[in-house]
C-alpha cells in the first residue's frame, strides 16, 4: 500500500485532467541535472537522491588535519577521541601536521597531498578550512568535517565566508559536514543493545544529549549527525539516508532552521513511504512571520504555522521538549504496529486512574468502555464495588498475588484494546515489585503495547532499574504526560502510514491551458483589480458571479438589467485592497434609481480617497451561504502555500484557518477543513442546510493548481468571501485580490 499513486489534483469525474502544454528546464536535483520528469510544473524537484553516507559513518580510512598530542592544546582532546573512535570502527587514521613526525604514536603526514592512501573522511581541526578543502579536491576524499566556527552564525561577514566555503566544496565534489559542528558523530555508541535503533540529527549538538543518554535506559542509538551550519550536508540528507537504513526504527531531530523546504518535504516523504517515524523539535514557535501582506490570507498564517502544517502533511511528529523527543522516538522505534486503537488505563488507585484517563482523553486517545462480559470477568479478581469499565481500578491488593497477572492478561486479551497504560505513582514494595514483574511478563506474551509510568523521583529502585529498564517489550516513562503524548504519536503514525499516498507521485508536471490565459492577466509588481482577479479565477474554472464592469451610471443601469436584480455594486481598481472599510461596496440594490445613485456615490468616495478606478462592477447578488476564505501566499522556505478558513469581514478577527504546502491531494484538502474550529458551519447549524463541501474542496484544489503554476509570479491571492452554497449548489467567489511578484517567473512563460 505504501508508495502507491493517488490523484493529487484530479479527484472524481468533475475534475477533468489537464492537457499537457510543454516542459521546461529546472534546477539540478542534489547536484545532478534534473530531467523534466523530476520536476513539477513550478520547476521544483519531485525526487531527491539519497546520499551514500556509509563511508562517512563507517570509513575505511580517516585523515585528521591539524592533529595534535600536545597536552593542553584544544586539538589534542579531539585527536584522542578520533583515534579511539577510528579504532572502534576499524578505520585507519592518518594524522596530518606540517611539523610533527608522529601523533599519538601514529606516523604523521605534513600535508593532505602526502597522505599514504586515498581517505574516505577528512576531519579538519583548523581555523581556516578553505585552503584545506581546495587541497583535498585533488585527493578524491569523499567526506570532510569542519569544526571551526565564525561562519554564518556570526553575521554577514561570516555568512560570506561560509558561502565561499560552500562554493569550494561544490567544486571539489566533497560532501561536507559543518562548519560549526562537533564530535557527536564520533561518540562511543553502545554495541550491546539490540532491536530497532534511533538515528539522531541535531543542529545543536548539546540538544541531542538526552537522546544519546537514553542508551543507559536500554534504548539503542545507531547514528548521530550534528549538522551545524549546513554549508553542504543538511538535515534532509541525513533524514533520507536514515530512512533507508534497515536498523533504524525512528529518526529523532533537533532543528533550528531548515535549509530548503522542498528538500525537507522530499526527505519526509521518503520516510513516510517506508513507514519510518520522524520526531522533531523545531524551535521558532513564537516567531511571527515577517510578512507584509495586502491580503487577508497573508495575515492568517506565520512562518512557523506553515512549518507545522508541512510537517503534519508528511507525518512528521513535532514535539516541544527534549524529554518528549527522547520518549516519543524511543516508543516509536521499539513498539510493534498497534492491533487496535483502544487504550485502557489500569491502576491500583481510583484517583490515579481518573487522572490518567483525563489526560489520555484530553489528548484524543480512545478509552473505550470495556464490555459487560469483560467487566464481569475482571470482577472475578477485583471487588464488585470498584470500577473496571475503563479506567480499571483493582484496589491494590490483587497486585500482590496471582490475581494481578490474571487481570493484566484479561485486559490485553480484549480485541478492542491495543494499549495498556499502568501509572505507578511511587514504589510501594513488595506490591509494586510484583506488579512490575507481572506487567513485564505479560508484555512478553503479547504484541500489544504495555506502557508503565514509574513516577518515583528517585529512579534507583530495583523494580525500575533492573526489571522495567531490563525489558525491551515494556515502554517505560517517568511522566504521565510524556506517556500520553508518545502513545498518541504512535497510534497516529501508524494510521498515517497505513493510508499514506505520496503527493509527489501525481503532482502536475506540465502546465494546463489555464496557465496561458492567466499569464495574459499578470502584471509584475502590481496588484490586480477585483475584475482582473476574478478573470484569473475564471481562467482556472472557479465560479464567480455574473457581473459587468461599467464606467458610467447609464451603463450601470443597463448592466443591472442584464445581470438581474437585486445587484451588488463595487468600485474596481488595482489599488483597492479592502473595499468594505472604505465604503466602496453597495449591496441589495433593487432599482435603476438605486443603481444610478450608488454609481455616483462610489465614484465620489473613490475621488475623495484618491483611489484610481478602472470602473464599477455591477454584480449578481448571491444567496446566503457559508463565507470562507481561500488564498495563496508565498513562504520564504516552502514557496507557494494554500490557506482556507472562515471568511467574511471578520476573517482577521476569527483567525480560523488551515494551511498546506502544494502538492497535496483531496484527503489533505478535507483535513484542512476538519482542522477549522468552525468546521461545523459547513455541516449545517441552527436549521441551515449542509454546505457544498465537495465544491469547496474543488476550489481548494483548483487554487492549488494555480499556486503551482503561477507560484513564482503570484505573491498573494485572496478569495474572500467564497460563498459555499447548500449541498449540490456549488461555491461562488464574490471577491478576489491578487498581487503579482515584482520579478517574472523563473521558469519563463
Amino acid at each position: 500500500m505504501l508508495g502507491s499513486t493517488h490523484g493529487t489534483l484530479t479527484t472524481d469525474s468533475r475534475r477533468a485532467r489537464v492537457i499537457a502544454c510543454g516542459e521546461h528546464p529546472g534546477p539540478a536535483v542534489h547536484g545532478r541535472p534534473a530531467d523534466a520528469d523530476d520536476l513539477d510544473v513550478s520547476g521544483r524537484p519531485l525526487y531527491a537522491d539519497v546520499p551514500d553516507l556509509d563511508r562517512f559513518f563507517r570509513p575505511g580510512s580517516v585523515a585528521v588535519v591539524g592533529a595534535s598530542d600536545t597536552e593542553g592544546r584544544p586539538n589534542t582532546g579531539v585527536t584522542r577521541q578520533l583515534v579511539d573512535w577510528a579504532d572502534r570502527v576499524g578505520a585507519r587514521l592518518h594524522p596530518v601536521h606540517p611539523t610533527r613526525e608522529t601523533v599519538f604514536g601514529l606516523p604523521c603526514s605534513p600535508s593532505v597531498a602526502d597522505l599514504p592512501e586515498q581517505v574516505d573522511l577528512a576531519v579538519l581541526l583548523v581555523a581556516n578550512p578553505l585552503p584545506v578543502i581546495e587541497q583535498l579536491a585533488g585527493t578524491k576524499v569523499k567526506f570532510a568535517v569542519v569544526f571551526a566556527s565564525g561562519f554564518a552564525e556570526t553575521g554577514e561577514e561570516g555568512a560570506a565566508a561560509q558561502a565561499r566555503l560552500a562554493t569550494a566544496v561544490a567544486r571539489s565534489g566533497i560532501r561536507l559536514l559543518g562548519p560549526n559542528t562537533n564530535l557527536n558523530a564520533f561518540e562511543r555508541f553502545r554495541d550491546d543493545l539490540t532491536g530497532p535503533s534511533i538515528a539522531l540529527i541535531t543542529q545543536s549538538g548539546h540538544q541531542g544529549r538526552p537522546v544519546f543518554a537514553s542508551q543507559e535506559l536500554g534504548i539503542r542509538l545507531s547514528h548521530w549527525a550534528p549538522t551545524g551550519n549546513e554549508a553542504d550536508l543538511e538535515t534532509s540528507d541525513f533524514l533520507s539516508y536514515f530512512a533507508e537504513r534497515p536498523e533504524v526504527g525512528a529518526i529523532a531531530a533537533y532543528v533550528e532552521g531548515l535549509k530548503d523546504g522542498r528538500s525537507f518535504l522530499l526527505a519526509a516523504d521518503r520516510a513516510a513511504r517506508r513507514g519510518v517515524p520522524v520526531v522533531v523539535v523545531k524551535v521558532g514557535r513564537t516567531e511571527t512571520g515577517a510578512r507584509t501582506a495586502a491580503s487577508h490570507t497573508g495575515k492568517l498564517t506565520g512562518a512557523d504555522e506553515v512549518v507545522d502544517a508541512a510537517m503534519r502533511q508528511y507525518g512528521v511528529i513535532r514535539v516541544d521538549g527534549l524529554d518528549e523527543l527522547q520518549d516519543t522516538a524511543a516508543l516509536l522505534a521499539r513498539a510493534r504496529p498497534p492491533q487496535a486503537d483502544g487504550v485502557v488505563v489500569y491502576s491500583i488507585s481510583g484517583g490515579t486512574g481518573a487522572h490518567a484517563a483525563d489526560l489520555a482523553t484530553a489528548a484524543g486517545l480512545c478509552l473505550p468502555a470495556l464490555s459487560a462480559a469483560k467487566q464481569a470477568e475482571l470482577h472475578q479478581w477485583i471487588p464488585d464495588y470498584l470500577n473496571v469499565a475503563n479506567p480499571v481500578d483493582n484496589g491494590g491488593h490483587p497486585v500482590g498475588d496471582w490475581r494481578g497477572r490474571k487481570i493484566i492478561d484479561a485486559i490485553l486479551d480484549d480485541p478492542a484494546v491495543g494499549v495498556l497504560i499502568c501509572p505507578i505513582t511511587g514504589p510501594f514494595p513488595p506490591l509494586s515489585d510484583r506488579l512490575v514483574q507481572d506487567l513485564v511478563d505479560a508484555a512478553e506474551r503479547t504484541d500489544k503495547l504495555v506502557c508503565v509510568i514509574w513516577g518515583s523521583p528517585v529512579g534507583t529502585e530495583p523494580a525500575y532499574r533492573e526489571v522495567l529498564l531490563g525489558s525491551s517489550r515494556v515502554a517505560t516513562f517517568r511522566t504521565l504526560a510524556n506517556c500520553v503524548s508518545a502513545v498518541r504519536a504512535h497510534l497516529a503514525h501508524h494510521r498515517f502510514v497505513r493510508d499514506y499516498r505520496s503527493p509527489f507521485d501525481e503532482a502536475p508536471r506540465t502546465r494546463s491551458p489555464s496557465y496561458r490565459k492567466a499569464q495574459l492577466l499578470m502584471r509584475p509588481g502590481q496588484q490586480l483589480s477585483e475584475h482582473a482577479g476574478k478573470q484569473l479565477l475564471r481562467a482556472y474554472g472557479i465560479r464567480v458571479p455574473r457581473e459587468q464592469l461599467v464606467t458610467s451610471a447609464a451603463a450601470a443601469v443597463r448592466a443591472a438589467g442584464l445581470v438581474g436584480y437585486p445587484v451588488v455594486m463595487k468600485a474596481s481598481g488595482a489599488q483597492i485592497a479592502h473595499k468594505t472599510e472604505l465604503g466602496l461596496v453597495k449591496i441589495g440594490l433593487t432599482s435603476a434609481s438605486q443603481v444610478r445613485d450608488a454609481y455616483r456615490e462610489l465614484t465620489d468616495i473613490a475621488r475623495y480617497e484618491g483611489v484610481s478606478l478602472d470602473g464599477v462592477l455591477v454584480c449578481q447578488m448571491v444567496e446566503r451561504g457559508v463565507e470562507m476564505v481561500v488564498g495563496v501566499t508565498h513562504d520564504d522556505l516552502f514557496g507557494p502555500t494554500v490557506t482556507v478558513g472562515l471568511g467574511g469581514v471578520l476573517v482577521e478577527v476569527l483567525r480560523d484557518a488551515a494551511v498546506r504546502v502544494p502538492p497535496f491531494g483531496e484527503d489533505q484538502a478535507r483535513d484542512m477543513l476538519a482542522e477549522l474550529r468552525g468546521h461545523a458551519l459547513l455541516d449545517g447549524v441552527r436549521g441551515r442546510p449542509p454546505a457544498d463541501v465537495e465544491a469547496l474542496v474543488e476550489v481548494i484544489l483548483r487554487v492549488q493548481r494555480m499556486a503551482l503554476e503561477l507560484g513564482d509570479d503570484l505573491a498573494e491571492l485572496d478569495i474572500n468571501p467564497l460563498v459555499v452554497l447548500e449541498q449540490g449548489q456549488g461555491a461562488v467567489a464574490l471577491d478576489a485580490l491578487a498581487v503579482c511578484r515584482c520579478t517574472p517567473a523563473r521558469n519563463g512563460a
